[in-house]
C-alpha cells in the first residue's frame, strides 16, 4: 500500500519488452507503412489516368477537353493528402505512446486504442498535408505539364 507521501503507482503500467507492447506498435508501424503505400499508389493511378485522358485527347484532337485531366489530379492530391495526414497522426500516436512508455504513465488499456482522426480533424490534416512537400510540388509539376500539353502538344 502506498504511504501519503509517495505518489500513486500505476497497477496496470504494461512493461516495455512485453508481446503486448511489441505487437501495438507494430501494428501502429503497420498503419503508418500501409498509408505511406496508399499514398505512393496515389501519385502512380494519378499519373496513369492523366496520361491516359492526355493520350484520348490527343488521339481525338479535342484539345479543349484537356482540362479534364485536372479531375484526377484534384481528387488524387486531396486523397494522397488524406493519407498523408492519417500516416502523420499514427506516427504522432506511436511517438506518444513510446514517450508515455517509458516515463510511466501509460496504461495496459492503451494497448487497445487504435483509432484515426476522425470529424474536423481529418480535414485539418489532411489540408495542412496538402502544403507539405511530398504533395504539392508533384501535383503542381502535374498541373503545368497538363497546362503545357494543352497549350503546346494539343493545340
Amino acid at each position: 500500500m502506498n504511504s501519503p507521501n509517495q505518489p500513486p503507482q500505476a497497477i496496470d503500467t504494461p512493461e516495455p519488452n512485453s508481446s503486448s507492447v511489441q505487437s501495438y506498435l507494430n501494428i501502429l508501424q503497420s498503419i503508418v507503412s500501409r498509408m505511406a503505400g496508399n499514398s505512393a499508389n496515389c501519385k502512380t493511378w494519378c499519373i496513369t489516368l492523366v496520361s491516359g485522358i492526355l493520350v484520348a485527347i490527343a488521339d481525338k484532337a479535342k484539345p479543349n477537353y484537356g482540362l479534364l485531366a485536372l479531375i484526377p489530379v484534384v481528387l488524387f492530391l486531396f486523397l494522397d493528402a488524406y493519407y498523408l495526414g492519417q500516416e502523420r497522426a499514427f506516427r504522432a500516436t506511436y511517438n506518444d505512446f513510446v514517450r508515455r512508455l517509458h516515463s510511466g504513465t501509460t496504461s495496459t488499456s492503451d494497448l487497445f486504442v487504435v483509432a484515426p482522426l476522425k470529424g474536423f480533424n481529418v480535414i485539418t490534416a489532411t489540408l495542412q498535408s496538402t502544403l507539405s512537400f511530398a504533395i504539392y510540388p508533384f501535383y503542381l509539376t502535374l498541373i503545368a505539364m497538363i497546362a503545357i500539353a494543352r497549350l503546346f502538344i494539343l493545340s
